[in-house]
């Protein structure tokens, strides 16, 4: 293909992205083929010889997109929310035309540069403290900084990782030497609530740390008082404890942890507090919300995944560190054939050092793409339009009568089940089990109705139904429609019961 073929095909495809977005929804958002579809109707070997762009483009038709889950469809209410938008994909499109392997400044200044300012202008949009910042306002350099990681997932893993070197550090400090405290390795204990994000405890496997999960509430947040007996527990049974993570934004139902809380305890116990933000954080950006993230300005490290709600594509996870001595000892690695800058200066950072792979591709544009041509006055307009339609749809379910909320409606999210006196025969000692499978069938029912998507949760054993708002392309008929699924459902299990 030369460059005639591409831009001939380019159009064609960059028609065809169009045409998909347009048409999203009148296509069923969960794909309904049956595991090993695709192996069935594909050859068993690659072609020997070139093929025609329009019959790639033809099985793109009949073979991909029935195996496709349609992440961006209005009717899509499942998992949080993955933001496409048009600025972003072509944000991309540059950078697969650069297609640089960013490991260090040298490689392409640019793309370094460019990551620096656009994670200060991120930071700066959702309310971070200055300690966050990769240059102070005086233009020199920053102890702390920004990064885009790939995920919230890998963000854990890297602060993890950061976070043992601190502790380590400070073994060292207090009089071990350095094979002494590499034998204590295996006393650290990371903590979290059991309703953290699977990414800690995926962290931890990693990091070969061990875990110590705590209970939480009614109100399903991880408490100062809570954190403080954990450690005291594990502190009397030889362990040392080193990581936290508070979350903004739970996964379950977007609750809160005591996030002022945990940071007094962590800087009192010497561990390094992480926020994880992932869903949530793109709200911050909204002044509104910014007295629910109080305590953020304690903590060591922040992240939140601009590709959830903030309308950046898959993947761009914005992780700050307050100070990134630990994280550098930690990952980097100097080798001859990765040459220094002549001159450094605040803006030569070796990203390297920030992250698990040694290569990076170039997401910073897709951010300033996505900055630039929505404005931050267009991302709070995307925020707060999903939130109000939460709102709406939570003020809904109450009046249908049939429904009852489970979590506080504060972001894009609607966690609510059936009422368990409709559900239960007898209403003085209910069936735990009755009432989960009628809120089961509740889902089913919905998504087998094709037109949306949603998924069931469980808190504290209790099932409840999750309607996740946030598609980029999603508008008020989308809500309007989820909600019509969700009564025309509950009509027809309590009609079974």
């Amino acid at each position: 293909m030369d460059a005639n073929e591409f831009r001939k095909r380019g159009k064609e495809v960059v028609d065809a992205i169009a045409d998909y977005y347009e048409s999203l929804d009148s296509v069923p958002p969960l794909s309904t083929v049956n595991p090993g579809y695709l192996y069935k109707i594909m050859p068993n070997e690659a072609p020997e010889d070139p093929e025609p762009f329009e019959d790639i483009q033809a099985d793109i038709k009949t073979k991909i997109m029935p195996g496709m889950t349609h992440w961006q469809s209005g009717n899509f209410f499942a998992w949080f929310p993955s933001n496409s938008s048009f600025p972003g994909i072509l944000g991309d499109m540059y950078s697969s035309m650069f297609n640089i392997v960013g490991f260090n400044w040298i490689c392409s200044p640019a793309a370094t540069e460019l990551e620096t300012v656009v994670m200060d202008w991120l930071g700066k949009l959702v309310g971070l403290d200055k300690r966050y910042m990769g240059i102070k306002d005086d233009g020199t350099e920053g102890a702390g900084g920004g990064v885009i990681q790939g995920t919230a997932s890998e963000a854990h893993i890297v602060v993890m990782i950061a976070a043992r070197e601190k502790a380590l550090e400070r073994l060292k400090a207090q009089g071990a030497s350095e094979e002494e405290a590499d034998q204590k390795r295996y006393k650290f204990v990371a903590y979290f609530s059991d309703q953290t994000h699977s990414a800690g405890q995926k962290a931890a496997n990693v990091v070969g740390c061990k875990t110590h999960t705590i209970s939480t509430g009614s109100d399903l947040r991880l408490t100062k008082e809570a954190l403080q007996a954990a450690i005291a527990t594990d502190k009397a049974a030889g362990l040392i404890p080193f990581f936290v993570c508070g979350t903004f934004g739970t996964t379950n139902t977007t609750a809160i942890d005591d996030l002022p809380g945990i940071a007094d305890v962590a800087q009192a116990e010497h561990i390094w507090n992480h926020v994880d933000a992932a869903y949530a954080g793109a709200a911050l950006v909204c002044p509104e919300f910014r007295p629910l993230a109080v305590g953020i300005e304690k903590a060591d490290s922040f992240n939140f995944n601009a590709h959830k709600w903030m309308l950046t594509n898959f993947d761009c996870s914005a992780l700050w560190v307050a100070d990134s001595t630990h994280l550098i000892n930690a990952l980097s690695i100097h080798r001859e054939y990765f040459p220094p800058a002549e001159d450094s200066t605040s803006f030569v950072k070796n990203y390297r050092d920030w992250q698990l792979p040694l290569g990076r591709r170039f997401r910073a544009l897709k951010l300033w793409f996505v900055m630039r041509m929505y404005g931050a006055s267009g991302i709070r307009a995307h925020i707060r339009e999903h939130v109000r339609q939460a709102k709406w749809l939570e003020q809904q379910l109450l009046a249908d009568g049939r429904f009852e909320i489970m979590a506080p409606v504060v972001f894009g999210l609607v966690v609510f089940r059936l009422k368990p006196s409709l559900v239960a025969k007898d209403t003085e000692n209910i069936d735990v089990a009755s009432v989960n499978m009628a809120n089961t069938d509740l889902v089913a029912y919905s998504n087998e109705d094709g037109r949306v998507f949603i998924v069931a949760t469980q808190l504290k054993g209790v099932v409840a139904v999750r309607v996740a708002i946030g598609s980029s392309f999603g508008t008020q008929r989308n809500v309007d429609l989820v909600l019509d699924v969700l009564k025309q459902s509950a009509t027809k299990v309590l009609q079974l019961l």
